[in-house]
């Protein structure tokens, strides 16, 4: 695992290039160790999820599974990714993917697990373990939160691959750029996202994901009293008054 801090942005780097970036325990152990520390950092305002080599991620280390049969040891692996997948969700800086390759099973979970995804023109998709007879069930999680159940199943059932303009259309992804415009189209999110209030980015972040599981009734109940508390910060007053002013809002995060 690479990590990179620059301007507000901590760019973690999946860094087993020889095995496309599989998620080994170390790795997942890895991941967890870093988002752990970014999530009580108030200096850094957005995450990036980059792959070294060819392959953004291409999902658990199946070499490794293989050298570890019992069942204790998956249900250990998989409740360890499951919390590293939840962490992301759960922190308050917003997490970019950016996939400059395949995301393959669990690879193609995470890129559905951070709250944005720029992808590569040349990047692919897919939930493949059914090709190996293991169904991708806890990347099914994440993948039929972000696609319309038919194409959620009809990758997880054929382990066909998805191209970037198909991921993009149906909402696994944000954006797709030429692979030379892969960093600036990601810098320029990340930018957009830091010129804001991270106290309201926080807050809105965990309001959106929460009330996803709510009913209509108890969701508007919710972000009412969220919109509410964020009102009385000390940013939104300042980012009203400055609109109204006319001028730029200098935000304290409070």
């Amino acid at each position: 695992m690479l990590r990179n801090d620059s301007q507000g942005i901590a760019t973690l780097t999946l860094n087993r290039p020889n095995q496309f970036n599989s998620l080994s325990t170390a790795m997942i152990a890895a991941l967890q160790t870093e988002l752990d520390a970014i999530a009580v950092d108030s200096a850094t305002r957005v995450v990036v999820i980059a792959g070294a080599g060819k392959a953004f991620c291409a999902g658990h280390d199946l070499k490794e599974m293989r050298a570890n049969p019992d069942k204790a040891f998956m249900q250990t692996l998989f409740r360890q990714c499951g919390k590293m997948m939840m962490t992301i969700t759960e922190m308050p800086q917003p997490v970019i993917a950016r996939v400059h390759g395949i995301a393959t099973a669990a690879g193609c979970q995470l890129v559905s697990m951070c709250d944005l995804a720029v992808a590569a023109d040349v990047a692919r998709f897919a939930t493949s373990g059914i090709n190996v007879g293991l169904f991708c069930s806890t990347p099914g999680v994440g993948l039929s939160r972000n696609l319309g159940r038919k194409l959620a199943l009809e990758m997880l059932l054929t382990g066909d691959f998805i191209d970037a303009p198909t991921a993009l259309q149906q909402g696994l992804i944000n954006r797709v750029v030429p692979v030379d415009a892969l960093d600036a189209e990601v810098d320029k999110f990340a930018q957009s996202i830091i010129a804001k209030s991270s106290l309201a980015i926080g807050m809105g972040k965990q309001m959106f994901y929460k009330q996803l599981e709510m009913g209509l009734d108890a969701a508007y109940q919710y972000a009412s009293e969220v919109m509410a508390c964020n009102m009385m910060s000390e940013d939104a007053a300042e980012g009203i008054d400055a609109f109204v002013g006319k001028r730029k809002a200098q935000w304290k995060g409070r």
